[in-house]
């Protein structure tokens, strides 16, 4: 094994324990060398490494998740979830973009694609966003102006949401949106876990020329709390594993859907 490929396990091996940790809270040693098929001196180098990191707590006999980190694991965990299909929808997202436009790109999950490929092929754009991870993947490019909402830190998802941020939309007004979806439920409107979120993608709704919905198969015939909107109000692009009973569902609601082929995930 070179040294690439055997830095390659070491990160899924650091990735493995993470995830562990996160569902099954404290862990023996054991049980973490059995959970990523490891010896127990190689998981305890490994956890040295984490807790250096700031990741997890090493307490007597094994480890937990630090403190503070559990949030950030919880998203990484959301974005890794039928991630070729995010991929794919992100592409062809991206070639909806126009250069020297607004558009406004949400907190979620399947949207933060299609911003690493804005900031790996930028062209000239103003963007607007209320998610902070979206934010910070377009530090130091150039030929974008990022705008960040501001207002009341949504921790679980790491946006910003509120009053303030809806104020702040009022002035503003998009070219493109682009909004993730918690859940399409069965009456075909859009579905988030948290009232805030829903009343401030209401909104940005009411805001651009043009909406998309970036959402993956697996997130229809799922149910959420809090309505958002009908998604016959936006453009749906998702990916080709959709049922042909949604498809069928999705004409009879007048949804304007794109399926998009599923690549070969690296």
């Amino acid at each position: 094994m070179d040294a690439m490929q055997a830095g390659g396990v070491k990160t899924d091996r650091l990735d493995g324990i993470r995830s562990h940790l996160y569902a099954n809270g404290f862990s023996s040693i054991q049980d973490l060398a059995d959970a990523v098929g490891a010896s127990l001196a190689t998981v305890r180098r490994d956890l040295q490494i984490l807790e250096e990191n700031g990741v997890i707590d090493r307490v007597h006999g094994g480890a937990r998740i630090a403190e503070g980190s559990s949030v950030e694991l919880a998203f990484q965990e959301r974005e890794k979830r039928q991630l070729a299909a995010k991929r794919a929808i992100a592409n062809a997202a991206y070639e909806t973009l126009s250069p020297r436009t607004a558009i406004f790109l949400d907190a979620g999950t399947t949207v933060l694609q299609l911003a690493r490929l804005i900031r790996l092929n930028p062209m000239p754009l103003r963007i607007f966003t209320n998610g902070l991870i979206v934010a910070q993947e377009f530090l130091n490019v150039p030929t974008l102006e990022i705008t960040l909402l501001g207002g009341q830190l949504r921790s679980e998802n790491a946006s910003m949401v509120g009053p303030q941020a809806e104020a702040m939309l009022e002035t503003i007004w998009f070219d493109q949106l682009f909004l993730g979806a918690s859940a399409v439920s069965p009456d075909v409107a859009i579905y988030s876990v948290d009232s805030a979120e829903a009343s401030l993608n209401r909104r940005m709704l009411t805001r651009s020329a043009q909406c998309y919905v970036l959402a993956d198969a697996s997130k229809f015939g799922t149910t959420a709390t809090y309505k958002v909107a009908p998604l016959s109000d936006a453009r749906l692009i998702t990916d080709a594993a959709m049922s042909s009973e949604w498809r069928k569902r999705l004409t009879e609601h007048s949804v304007d859907a794109s399926f998009v082929a599923i690549g070969v995930q690296e």
